[in-house]
Protein backbone atom coordinates (compact mmCIF):
# COMPACT_ATOMS: atom_id res chain seq x y z
CA UNK A 1 0.00 0.00 0.00
CA UNK A 2 1.57 3.24 -1.03
CA UNK A 3 1.94 5.76 1.77
CA UNK A 4 -0.23 8.54 0.34
CA UNK A 5 -3.05 6.13 0.75
CA UNK A 6 -2.37 5.47 4.42
CA UNK A 7 -1.11 9.20 6.02
CA UNK A 8 -0.47 12.78 5.07
CA UNK A 9 1.17 14.33 7.95
CA UNK A 10 4.90 13.04 8.26
CA UNK A 11 7.59 13.16 10.15
CA UNK A 12 11.39 11.63 9.97
CA UNK A 13 9.81 9.47 12.89
CA UNK A 14 7.38 7.45 10.21
CA UNK A 15 10.53 5.88 8.62
CA UNK A 16 13.11 3.56 9.03
CA UNK A 17 16.02 5.38 6.88
CA UNK A 18 18.46 3.11 5.06
CA UNK A 19 21.63 3.16 2.64
CA UNK A 20 22.01 6.04 0.64
CA UNK A 21 21.07 5.22 -3.03
CA UNK A 22 22.48 9.01 -4.52
CA UNK A 23 24.43 12.09 -3.45
CA UNK A 24 23.42 15.34 -5.28
CA UNK A 25 24.17 18.85 -4.91
CA UNK A 26 21.74 19.64 -2.85
CA UNK A 27 21.46 16.42 -0.71
CA UNK A 28 20.66 13.15 -0.82
CA UNK A 29 18.83 10.02 -1.41
CA UNK A 30 18.19 6.99 1.41
CA UNK A 31 15.98 3.98 0.89
CA UNK A 32 13.28 3.81 3.45
CA UNK A 33 11.06 2.20 4.93
CA UNK A 34 7.35 3.39 6.21
CA UNK A 35 7.20 1.85 9.89
CA UNK A 36 3.82 1.29 10.00
CA UNK A 37 2.62 -0.47 6.20
CA UNK A 38 6.54 -1.41 6.05
CA UNK A 39 6.26 0.16 2.33
CA UNK A 40 9.53 0.99 1.05
CA UNK A 41 9.96 4.26 -0.69
CA UNK A 42 13.04 6.47 -1.69
CA UNK A 43 13.63 9.11 0.67
CA UNK A 44 15.32 12.84 -0.93
CA UNK A 45 17.02 14.98 1.84
CA UNK A 46 17.41 18.15 0.73
CA UNK A 47 19.10 21.22 3.06
CA UNK A 48 17.14 24.04 3.40
CA UNK A 49 20.56 25.63 3.92
CA UNK A 50 21.50 25.00 -0.12
CA UNK A 51 17.93 25.68 -1.35
CA UNK A 52 18.04 29.55 0.42
CA UNK A 53 21.61 29.89 -1.01
CA UNK A 54 20.91 29.06 -4.88
CA UNK A 55 17.54 30.54 -4.48
CA UNK A 56 15.55 27.39 -5.51
CA UNK A 57 12.79 27.61 -3.60
CA UNK A 58 10.27 28.74 -6.45
CA UNK A 59 11.74 25.74 -8.48
CA UNK A 60 11.53 23.29 -5.76
CA UNK A 61 7.62 23.90 -5.44
CA UNK A 62 6.98 24.02 -9.08
CA UNK A 63 8.74 20.04 -9.03
CA UNK A 64 7.10 19.19 -6.61
CA UNK A 65 3.41 20.43 -7.12
CA UNK A 66 4.25 19.03 -11.03
CA UNK A 67 5.44 15.29 -9.78
CA UNK A 68 2.79 15.07 -7.40
CA UNK A 69 0.01 15.56 -9.57
CA UNK A 70 1.74 13.06 -12.66
CA UNK A 71 -0.09 9.92 -12.07
CA UNK A 72 1.88 7.88 -15.09
CA UNK A 73 3.45 3.94 -14.78
CA UNK A 74 6.22 5.34 -16.75
CA UNK A 75 6.65 8.64 -13.90
CA UNK A 76 8.33 8.31 -11.10
CA UNK A 77 5.60 9.13 -8.32
CA UNK A 78 6.46 11.53 -5.80
CA UNK A 79 3.53 10.73 -2.62
CA UNK A 80 4.13 13.61 -0.44
CA UNK A 81 6.76 15.56 1.33
CA UNK A 82 7.35 17.11 5.24
CA UNK A 83 10.02 19.53 6.54
CA UNK A 84 11.90 19.92 9.89
CA UNK A 85 14.05 22.83 10.77
CA UNK A 86 16.79 22.01 8.52
CA UNK A 87 15.89 19.82 5.66
CA UNK A 88 12.87 19.32 2.95
CA UNK A 89 11.98 16.05 2.82
CA UNK A 90 10.91 14.56 -0.51
CA UNK A 91 8.93 11.00 0.04
CA UNK A 92 9.12 9.21 -3.75
CA UNK A 93 8.26 5.91 -5.47
CA UNK A 94 11.83 3.36 -4.86
CA UNK A 95 13.27 2.39 -8.14
CA UNK A 96 15.31 -1.15 -7.12
CA UNK A 97 17.11 -1.06 -10.61
CA UNK A 98 18.69 3.02 -10.05
CA UNK A 99 19.56 4.82 -12.83
CA UNK A 100 19.90 3.73 -16.04
CA UNK A 101 22.88 5.78 -16.88
CA UNK A 102 24.49 2.97 -14.42
CA UNK A 103 23.52 0.46 -16.83
CA UNK A 104 24.45 2.44 -19.88
CA UNK A 105 28.01 3.40 -18.95
CA UNK A 106 28.23 -0.86 -17.46
CA UNK A 107 27.12 -2.10 -20.59
CA UNK A 108 28.96 0.76 -23.35
CA UNK A 109 25.89 0.51 -25.47
CA UNK A 110 22.16 -0.96 -25.46
CA UNK A 111 20.68 -3.56 -28.11
CA UNK A 112 18.14 -2.21 -30.13
CA UNK A 113 15.81 -4.04 -28.71
CA UNK A 114 16.44 -2.29 -25.41
CA UNK A 115 17.00 0.99 -26.83
CA UNK A 116 13.29 0.81 -28.88
CA UNK A 117 11.84 -0.63 -25.38
CA UNK A 118 12.65 2.90 -23.30
CA UNK A 119 12.45 4.98 -26.10
CA UNK A 120 8.59 3.65 -25.97
CA UNK A 121 8.16 4.23 -22.30
CA UNK A 122 9.50 7.24 -22.54
CA UNK A 123 7.29 8.92 -25.80
CA UNK A 124 4.37 7.78 -23.61
CA UNK A 125 5.19 9.43 -20.06
CA UNK A 126 5.80 12.23 -22.48
CA UNK A 127 2.60 11.83 -24.04
CA UNK A 128 1.00 11.80 -21.15
CA UNK A 129 2.77 14.99 -19.58
CA UNK A 130 2.32 16.81 -22.43
CA UNK A 131 -0.99 16.27 -22.19
CA UNK A 132 -1.38 17.82 -18.92
CA UNK A 133 0.85 20.48 -20.61
CA UNK A 134 4.47 19.45 -18.40
CA UNK A 135 7.56 19.90 -20.71
CA UNK A 136 10.55 17.99 -18.98
CA UNK A 137 13.30 19.68 -20.44
CA UNK A 138 15.73 17.36 -18.62
CA UNK A 139 15.65 13.88 -20.08
CA UNK A 140 18.84 12.20 -19.61
CA UNK A 141 20.48 8.82 -18.56
CA UNK A 142 20.90 10.03 -15.14
CA UNK A 143 17.11 11.25 -14.46
CA UNK A 144 15.51 8.03 -16.04
CA UNK A 145 15.25 4.67 -13.32
CA UNK A 146 14.51 1.52 -13.71
CA UNK A 147 12.14 -0.21 -11.49
CA UNK A 148 12.67 -4.18 -10.18
CA UNK A 149 10.99 -5.34 -13.46
CA UNK A 150 13.66 -3.06 -15.67
CA UNK A 151 10.45 -0.83 -16.57
CA UNK A 152 11.66 2.75 -17.06
CA UNK A 153 10.47 5.93 -15.06
CA UNK A 154 11.00 9.45 -15.64
CA UNK A 155 12.68 11.10 -12.14
CA UNK A 156 13.96 14.68 -11.61
CA UNK A 157 10.85 17.26 -12.69
CA UNK A 158 13.37 20.21 -11.09
CA UNK A 159 13.69 21.78 -14.90
CA UNK A 160 10.11 21.02 -15.68
CA UNK A 161 7.26 23.55 -16.16
CA UNK A 162 3.59 23.18 -16.76
CA UNK A 163 2.80 25.66 -19.25
CA UNK A 164 0.62 26.05 -22.47
CA UNK A 165 2.91 29.38 -23.95
CA UNK A 166 6.46 29.28 -25.24
CA UNK A 167 9.32 29.67 -22.63
CA UNK A 168 12.77 31.20 -22.87
CA UNK A 169 14.47 29.60 -19.70
CA UNK A 170 17.51 28.07 -20.93
CA UNK A 171 17.94 25.00 -18.99
CA UNK A 172 18.43 21.25 -18.89
CA UNK A 173 22.09 19.71 -19.54
CA UNK A 174 24.87 20.41 -22.16
CA UNK A 175 24.11 17.51 -24.62
CA UNK A 176 20.71 17.34 -24.46
CA UNK A 177 19.72 20.51 -25.51
CA UNK A 178 17.32 21.51 -28.32
CA UNK A 179 18.83 24.22 -31.20
CA UNK A 180 16.27 26.81 -30.12
CA UNK A 181 17.22 26.33 -26.74
CA UNK A 182 20.63 27.08 -27.35
CA UNK A 183 20.18 30.01 -30.07
CA UNK A 184 18.03 31.80 -27.37
CA UNK A 185 15.13 31.34 -29.03
CA UNK A 186 11.40 30.32 -27.27
CA UNK A 187 10.25 26.98 -26.80
CA UNK A 188 7.72 24.27 -26.33
CA UNK A 189 7.58 20.51 -26.32
CA UNK A 190 9.33 19.99 -29.12
CA UNK A 191 12.36 20.68 -26.73
CA UNK A 192 11.70 16.71 -25.27
CA UNK A 193 11.08 15.24 -28.46
CA UNK A 194 15.08 16.50 -29.74
CA UNK A 195 15.77 15.22 -26.39
CA UNK A 196 14.25 11.56 -27.29
CA UNK A 197 16.50 11.65 -30.65
CA UNK A 198 19.66 12.46 -28.70
CA UNK A 199 18.90 9.84 -26.34
CA UNK A 200 17.74 6.89 -28.71
CA UNK A 201 21.41 7.95 -30.76
CA UNK A 202 23.15 7.81 -27.26
CA UNK A 203 21.37 4.18 -26.57
CA UNK A 204 23.07 2.63 -29.32
CA UNK A 205 26.26 4.17 -29.96
CA UNK A 206 27.06 5.21 -26.15
CA UNK A 207 27.21 8.87 -26.58
CA UNK A 208 25.63 11.69 -27.03
CA UNK A 209 25.47 12.68 -30.73
CA UNK A 210 26.99 16.40 -30.74
CA UNK A 211 29.53 15.89 -27.78
CA UNK A 212 32.66 17.88 -28.56
CA UNK A 213 35.67 19.19 -26.46
CA UNK A 214 34.15 22.19 -25.33
CA UNK A 215 30.60 24.09 -24.91
CA UNK A 216 31.31 26.22 -27.85
CA UNK A 217 32.08 23.18 -30.16
CA UNK A 218 29.19 21.28 -28.54
CA UNK A 219 26.43 24.36 -29.03
CA UNK A 220 27.79 25.02 -32.91
CA UNK A 221 27.32 21.34 -33.28
CA UNK A 222 23.95 21.51 -32.13
CA UNK A 223 22.86 24.55 -34.44
CA UNK A 224 24.36 23.31 -37.42
CA UNK A 225 22.67 19.63 -36.76
CA UNK A 226 26.15 17.62 -36.55
CA UNK A 227 24.78 14.46 -36.54
CA UNK A 228 27.34 11.40 -38.04
CA UNK A 229 26.52 7.49 -37.26
CA UNK A 230 29.73 5.90 -36.62
CA UNK A 231 30.45 2.55 -38.20
CA UNK A 232 30.58 0.97 -34.75
CA UNK A 233 28.32 -0.44 -33.27
CA UNK A 234 26.53 -1.28 -36.07
CA UNK A 235 22.86 -0.02 -36.28
CA UNK A 236 19.65 -0.87 -38.68
CA UNK A 237 18.76 1.85 -41.04
CA UNK A 238 15.48 2.03 -39.11
CA UNK A 239 17.11 3.21 -35.87
CA UNK A 240 18.87 6.12 -38.21
CA UNK A 241 15.81 7.02 -39.39
CA UNK A 242 14.21 7.52 -36.45
CA UNK A 243 16.95 9.45 -34.90
CA UNK A 244 17.40 11.54 -37.98
CA UNK A 245 13.45 12.33 -37.90
CA UNK A 246 13.83 13.60 -34.36
CA UNK A 247 16.90 15.37 -34.60
CA UNK A 248 15.20 18.51 -36.86
CA UNK A 249 16.37 21.95 -36.61
CA UNK A 250 12.60 23.34 -36.96
CA UNK A 251 11.14 22.19 -33.82
CA UNK A 252 8.09 22.19 -36.20
CA UNK A 253 9.17 19.76 -38.13
CA UNK A 254 10.44 17.13 -35.82
CA UNK A 255 8.70 13.69 -35.47
CA UNK A 256 5.43 13.78 -33.04
CA UNK A 257 5.33 11.09 -30.26
CA UNK A 258 2.54 9.62 -31.73
CA UNK A 259 4.55 8.84 -35.26
CA UNK A 260 7.49 7.85 -33.05
CA UNK A 261 5.02 4.90 -31.54
CA UNK A 262 4.38 3.91 -35.20
CA UNK A 263 7.56 4.13 -36.45
CA UNK A 264 8.79 0.62 -37.67
CA UNK A 265 11.64 0.30 -35.82
CA UNK A 266 9.52 0.74 -32.75
CA UNK A 267 6.85 -1.82 -33.67
CA UNK A 268 9.89 -4.35 -34.31
CA UNK A 269 11.86 -4.12 -31.93
CA UNK A 270 10.14 -2.55 -28.81
CA UNK A 271 9.22 -5.32 -26.03
CA UNK A 272 5.44 -4.66 -24.67
CA UNK A 273 6.00 -6.68 -21.74
CA UNK A 274 8.14 -3.74 -20.35
CA UNK A 275 5.99 -0.74 -21.83
CA UNK A 276 2.71 0.36 -20.20
CA UNK A 277 0.82 3.56 -22.16
CA UNK A 278 -1.33 4.30 -19.30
Amino acid sequence: MAPESVKRDWSINDFEVGRPLGKGKFGRVYVARETKTKYIVALKVIFKEQIEKYKLLHQLKREMTIQTSLHHPHVLRLYGWFHDAERIFLILEYAHGGELYGELQRSGHFSEQKAATYIASLTHALAYCHEKHVIHRDIKPENLLLDHEGRLKIADFGWSVQSTNKRRTMCGTLDYLAPEMVENRPHDYAVDNWTLGVLCYEFLYGSPPFEADGQADTFRRIMKVDLAFPSTPQVSAEAKDLITLLLVKDSAKRLSLEKILEHPWIVLNADPNLICPK
